[in-house]
């Protein structure tokens, strides 16, 4: 799909620029192109590959056409769902991108952009899919299979960018490829709309498509059990996740499997692996006069100091109390679920570049290494992490590095993307990966008492994260760390599956799944969401605050407040474009003004 989506963005691009006007959907579909053109099979497909295009947040490469950077509407949401779930702290210093500081202490303002950006984003998604749906209504030569597969892939994308603006600000306006007037209120809960477009794409996506990067049923019904769990639908999520792990393959065929190596998931050379479930697709240096088609949203969150080897940005880094989740029992290789922060693993705070260090010695789940970049273990194929001479400000953010999305040394020419004024990257964003839906499925199990499957299921996962294959090691020449590794692990790792029977309550298989979502999906901008729905937002990142504010100084002063945190403000700037006779359309969240 690469080559035609990356024509058709610049095609997209130049339309809705052509036709734009100042409300968030007031993009009508003639513009550059003339509605003959677009009012064939060829036509339609291009439009659906236009709304393909913007699922990277960058709305074809265009800031103009949503307002924002890349980084501000990213698909990976590691500003609202990584750093405010507490994942990671902002990063950087003080004051930069500070319109990032008051989301993270749980008081923003409806004023901030970035919050228009995320919303301008997903409604141009929406918006494309519904004119992708308004053209191929007119197309007459047509096969009934072609058509269907048009419309169900859409209404697929269509149902994600309604997901994400649900889970980020709960009250928004619907509108399908039917609205006639675009002003509408966001006082009906669109969850049902949400769940029609999965089910749809669920029953009428054909099981593989011609290119990889499209959705397929599986992908669609991995999307509707997560609606499902979302709305505490368990018994219908179980049903469908029972599915699509029994017989779900990727679009492109391979039957969905964890891969051997945990850290597969985060490189360019196993993109679209059997454990990508749907990813958002990118590829790097592709053409040095269009626009970019690389991981720009990500493009912040690169080791940023004296000696790192990027130009950019030293955002994004793993919160102390995240990389503390990754400490395991030294005899029975599982995590300390209620504790971890009393058995903290060993930090170079403070520790000058140029003083010796010695990481920590302890037993320490191996996923770590691959999520957070820590002084003294091998960084990929870049060498030693140096501690604070790729920090930009310890006291602030941290001793960490994020890693999940960065690409290797020996790859940088071709993976790393320098197209930009900062790093992007060749790695695809997996908006759903396999783990997640094995995690997902043992939740719905243990809400409804099958703890035994939600056991094989964590187990599963964690079996995947022991194998030795996957973990760091050592290099073999610390100077020359493009040499390769040896068999030595970097760390004293140790991890072991929960013994059978050990989920022997709904209350204690639940603290075990939620906890191993947050160390297997860590910094994959889940978390927010996660605490969200499972309603205990307000104890965990309270409890965040007071343990990360005796260490670093981001998120002194913050307070999420329950009954308003859980939900973004609604943007400012759409309250007043959506004004009708001097009186908005659209309403405030509660407790935001």
């Amino acid at each position: 799909m690469k080559a035609k989506k990356y024509i058709t963005i610049i095609l997209l691009s130049a339309l809705s620029l052509a036709a734009c006007k100042k409300s968030y959907l007031d993009k009508p579909i003639t513009g550059a192109l003339e509605p003959q053109f677009l009012e064939t099979e060829d036509g339609a497909n291009q439009l659906l590959i236009g709304a393909y295009a913007v699922l990277d947040g960058q709305q074809g490469g265009d800031a103009a056409v949503g307002g924002g950077s890349a980084w501000e509407a990213s698909p990976d949401n590691w500003i609202y769902g990584g750093v405010v779930g507490g994942d990671a702290s902002k990063g950087s210093i003080a004051g930069d991108q500070q319109q990032i500081e008051p989301m993270m202490k749980y008081n923003p303002d409806a004023s901030n952009s970035f919050f228009d950006s995320k919303w301008r984003a997903d409604y141009e998604g929406v918006s494309r899919t519904n004119n992708t749906l308004k053209i191929l209504a007119k197309v007459t030569k047509i096969t009934d299979a072609a058509r269907t597969n048009i419309v169900a892939q859409a209404r697929f994308l269509r149902g994600h960018y309604y997901f994400d603006l649900k889970k980020m600000f709960n009250n928004v306006p619907y509108l399908d490829e039917t609205t006639t007037n675009i002003n509408q209120p966001n006082t009906t809960d669109i969850w049902p709309k949400i769940e029609a477009d999965f089910k749809y794409a669920y029953d009428n996506l054909p099981a593989t498509q011609d290119n990889v990067g499209r959705a397929n049923k599986w992908a669609a019904g991995a999307y509707l059990a997560k609606t499902y769990l979302y709305e505490h639908k368990y018994a219908e999520a179980k049903v469908v996740f029972d599915a699509v792990i029994a017989q779900g393959v990727t679009a492109s065929g391979q039957k969905y499997a964890l891969n051997a190596r945990f850290n597969d998931n985060f490189r360019a050379a196993t993109n679209n692996s059997a454990e990508s479930v749907f990813a958002v697709q990118a590829a790097a240096n592709t053409d040095p006069n269009g626009p970019s088609n690389a991981n720009n949203g990500d493009m912040l969150n690169f080791p940023y100091g004296n000696s790192s080897p990027f130009s950019c940005c030293g955002f994004y880094q793993p919160s102390i109390d995240l990389v503390n989740h990754f400490r395991t029992n030294a005899v029975t290789g599982l995590p300390y679920l209620d504790d971890y922060n009393s058995h903290a693993i060993k930090t170079d705070m403070g520790v000058a570049a140029d003083e010796s260090f010695t990481p920590d010695a302890g037993t320490i789940d191996p996923r770590l290494d691959w999520t957070a970049g820590r002084r003294g273990v091998p960084y990929l194929d870049w060498g030693v992490h140096p501690g604070a001479d790729w920090i930009r400000d310890q006291q602030y953010g941290g001793p960490y590095s994020p890693i999940k999305n960065v690409y290797g040394q020996a790859e940088q020419e071709t993976n790393g993307d320098n197209t930009s004024w900062a790093p992007g990257s060749g790695i695809n964003y997996n908006l759903i990966r396999y783990a997640d839906v094995l995690l997902m499925a043992a939740e719905a199990e243990a809400q409804l008492g099958n703890l035994d499957k939600a056991e094989s299921y964590v187990n599963m996962v964690r079996n995947r994260a022991a194998n030795t294959t996957g973990w760091v090691h050592t290099y073999k020449n610390n100077d020359k760390p493009t040499a390769g590794f040896t068999n030595t692990p970097a760390a004293n790792y140790k991890i072991s599956p929960y013994p059978g029977g050990a989920f022997a309550s709904k209350d204690f298989a639940l603290k075990a799944i939620y906890f191993e979502r947050k160390i297997e999906l860590a910094m994959e901008g889940h978390r927010f969401f996660d605490l969200v729905r499972w309603g205990i937002a307000d104890t965990e990142l309270n409890a965040y605050i007071a343990y990360q504010s005796t260490l670093t100084n981001d998120v002194r002063g913050g307070k999420f407040v329950k009954g308003k945190s859980e939900y973004y403000p609604i943007p400012l700037a759409e309250i007043d474009l959506s004004a009708s006779g001097g009186t908005p359309q659209l309403k405030q969240n509660p407790g935001y003004h």
